[in-house]
């Protein structure tokens, strides 16, 4: 029988950086999890749940208010020990920790201490993409996600993205999990999946040792 598949990724990265486009080719991308003949439940989840408030685009992991801090870190333990306790499958994290850092930062001046958490998903294999792109090439992502997205005004200020893609860049400089930068410049979201599935089978990504 052949090693099981169970890679466990985080994609972070500011908005128009085509994650979860990205999250879903890797969901479903046989390097990543294998052949298959029919879709079945594989876990892709995401920070950006609005599971707080009971509204369209409300807030969640990432855009907590300080009143909700402990609902939040009360969901991260949460997760966290889900991961653990289904270590020998396939996880694809759509936004996490790093996203949550750099909007309490940004938001209310307020940095989240993850070591905790880092360190209980190394043991776990997670490891960590970054998405960005070069400043002037928002525009034009901006353009395409326009023609799809059910809240456009939330991509009105393009320079909040860049700064905190600037952020972000700083706090995945920080973190403890193997990691790999790409540029998404190109909009080639085919192309990106193919070189994150090339590092993880390189890495030795793509199993629990």
């Amino acid at each position: 029988m052949s090693s099981k598949l169970c890679p466990k990724i985080i994609l972070e990265g500011t908005r128009l950086t085509f994650k979860t486009e990205i999250a879903f080719s890797l969901n479903e991308h046989p390097r990543m999890v294998g052949p298959r003949r029919y879709r079945y439940h594989s876990p892709l989840i995401s920070g950006e749940w609005c599971a707080f408030t009971n509204f369209p685009w409300g807030r969640g992991l990432i855009n907590f208010e300080p009143q909700e801090e402990a609902l939040a870190m009360e969901t991260y333990q949460t997760w966290m020990r889900l991961f653990e306790l289904q270590k020998y499958y396939s996880w694809i994290v759509d936004r996490f920790h790093i996203s949550t850092r750099a909007y309490q930062l940004m938001t209310y001046n307020r940095d989240y201490d993850f070591r905790w958490l880092e360190q209980r998903l190394v043991p776990q294999g997670f490891r960590l993409v970054f998405l960005n792109r070069s400043p002037e090439s928002f525009a034009a992502a901006r353009e395409e996600r326009l023609k799809v997205s059910g809240n456009p005004r939330q991509y009105d200020d393009l320079n909040r993205f860049v700064e905190e893609q600037k952020l972000i860049q700083r706090l995945v400089s920080e973190s403890m999990l193997p990691r790999l930068e790409l540029d998404i410049s190109d909009n080639n979201i085919a192309g990106a999946v193919e070189k994150i599935a090339e590092w993880m089978e390189q890495t030795g990504g793509l199993y629990m040792v």
